[in-house]
């Protein structure tokens, strides 16, 4: 998930046009590792992935210049669709994992595809690029889902 992370605000910064790559494959991979960590780690997940989400910001932050600012979107980006994954992926607790998890990107792609070009792109929003990302993130994790369904660890006691 941290080299998911600090790849895409890396790429990203270094050549916009991989955003679309980079939401279907490292956000979906996110978005999706997130709940297989939620069922992982319980009650400690919020510090742990808060901390996650941190070092991959600071990594891009550190090493490319040009990435600063992509990286500090990346950052405000991740932090609200991670609040939001939370409330809903604790909502529909008692759906099986892959429902669970497609469930919650659904809702944490959007924020996420709205927050981070809002910051990380100059000008104005556009609902075409946004819809793009929200279902390239969507699809990906899905695919992650599909991958990461028989490798998650049981659900940690509530």
């Amino acid at each position: 998930m941290l080299a998911s992370i600090a790849v895409a605000n890396l790429l990203t910064a270094s050549d916009p046009s991989w955003v679309y790559v980079n939401a279907f494959v490292l956000i979906g991979l996110d978005l999706t590792t997130r709940d297989v960590l939620d069922d992982r780690w319980g009650r400690r997940r919020p510090l742990y992935l808060g901390l996650l989400v941190l070092a991959g910001a600071s990594i891009a932050y550190v090493a490319n210049d040009d990435a600063q600012r992509v990286a500090v979107a990346s950052a405000v980006a991740f932090g609200a669709a991670f609040l939001t994954d939370s409330l809903v992926y604790a909502r529909v607790r008692s759906r099986p994992w892959i429902e669970r998890a497609n469930i919650s990107n659904m809702p944490s792609a959007a924020v996420d595809s709205i927050v981070f070009p809002l910051l990380a792109f100059p000008g104005p929003l556009d609902w075409k690029v946004v819809v793009g990302l929200a279902g390239a993130k969507i699809g990906g994790g899905a695919m992650w889902s599909l991958l990461l369904q028989n490798v998650r660890s049981e659900p940690a006691p509530a």
